[in-house]
């Protein structure tokens, strides 16, 4: 970015979550896994390093199962189908499973998600707004869903989307690519590494 103002500028990490990526986590539990996925926080974690000293935001997004009567977790329908090994206190709010990982951290702001789209039925526009954040760098999990979604619906109310092609990843390196190939219309998309420098440049 020319001339940006890191001080209106986040680092959006979507679902990059103990549930999803850790060894103890749901899907570890569950046998899903993929390795693009398992390798995105040490290629993150220097950026939002870099991000931090340049006076820019960490926003995490963290999707959630919210628990109704007697803790279980209300399960979309098409997600249970998909993750059957889902159960009673995954992503719960507050938990291990649903925070942010370790290297990763401390995020700025932290914004709960229940669907694929962070924006959908949550409060990320309107603490980005308050914030005063118009850019967006937006990392995470996975390239089809939430990715996909948040960064389509960051488009469409007008922030300015960077997408990270190298840090984001699907369960399929085909998906990723197919899918990057797809958002080319709603943002710019560069590396890790080019994002790095030009944070350095700015400096």
């Amino acid at each position: 970015m020319t001339e940006t103002d890191w001080s209106r500028t986040a680092l959006l990490l979507v679902d990059l979550q103990n549930d999803f990526i850790h060894p103890d986590g749901a899907y570890a539990r569950g046998g899903a896994s993929a390795a693009e996925i398992a390798a995105l926080p040490d290629r993150l974690a220097p950026l939002a390093d870099a991000m931090r000293a340049a006076g820019g935001w960490i926003v995490s997004t963290q999707f959630t199962l919210v628990p109704g009567k007697g803790g279980l977790p209300f399960i979309s329908p098409h997600l249970k189908a998909l993750r059957p090994f889902l159960t009673q206190g995954d992503f719960a709010p507050g938990s291990f499973g649903q925070d942010l990982v370790d290297i990763l951290k401390p995020a700025d702001l932290a914004v709960e998600k229940v669907a694929y789209s962070a924006f959908y039925m949550s409060r990320l526009e309107w603490v980005l707004n308050r914030a005063g954040i118009r850019d967006l760098m937006i990392a995470g999990i996975v390239t089809n869903g939430g990715v996909a979604s948040t960064a389509r619906d960051a488009h469409v109310r007008d922030f300015h989307v960077t997408i990270l092609s190298d840090g984001c990843a699907a369960f399929s390196p085909a998906v990723h690519e197919e899918n990057l190939a797809g958002l080319r219309s709603v943002g710019r998309q560069i590396t890790c590494a080019e994002a790095l420098a030009e944070i350095g440049a700015a400096r």
